[in-house]
């Protein structure tokens, strides 16, 4: 293969990526009307399995809300072919998996861990291995952590045994700081 045919074909897997993605029903922020915009060092397109693998520091951008990786797959549901074609072909995207250095960061809270798996029908996000959730000074740890992104209801799970052997998860939560100049009233 040519490079200028090597060049045609790279643009055309880029056109049948952003056409299979559908509209931005996608909702990796509240705001489920902006698009989501995924980069990567290198694309993988998968056709007969509606897959793309974004490779090397890749990255999905919505609204203001991050979804960073070492490897990003995107998988759409299938669709019954279009005008005759033989097979099917790609829909909606339905499910996003972040694999590696995985980091989820909105603008109140910053989230790392090893793995995460988005689901869109169900706006969730799991992310999980070694979780670390950030929000301004405040620091929690834990194993697995489900985000519903359209509400920002949260749940932490952890494997770490403490007393009576449960697993639980650990928070360190800092005091809300009062502007310069006001006393904090006490109870």
């Amino acid at each position: 293969m040519s490079k200028l045919e090597t060049i045609r074909w790279a643009a055309g897997a880029c056109a049948l990526v952003l056409l299979a993605a559908g509209p931005a029903s996608a909702q990796l922020s509240q705001n489920a009307d902006a698009p989501v915009d995924i980069t990567a060092d290198a694309l993988e397109v998968v056709n007969t399995q509606c897959l793309s693998i974004w490779s090397g520091s890749a990255e999905a951008l919505q609204d203001r809300t991050r979804l960073r990786a070492d490897v990003l797959k995107t998988y759409n549901k299938k669709a019954p072919a279009k005008g005759g074609a033989k097979g099917a072909s790609c829909g909606a995207l339905d499910r996003m998996e972040a694999i590696g250095n995985v980091y989820y960061v909105t603008p109140q809270q910053r989230v790392r861990g090893d793995a995460a798996d988005y689901d869109v029908a169900g706006e969730t996000i799991v992310i999980t291995g070694d979780v670390v959730a950030v929000n301004g000074q405040n620091v929690l740890r834990g194993e697995r952590l489900t985000v519903n992104v359209a509400t920002g209801d949260a749940q932490m799970e952890a494997n770490s045994k403490g007393r009576a052997g449960k697993a639980r998860p650990r928070a360190v939560i800092y005091p809300s700081q009062q502007p310069a100049g006001q006393s904090a009233q006490r109870r």
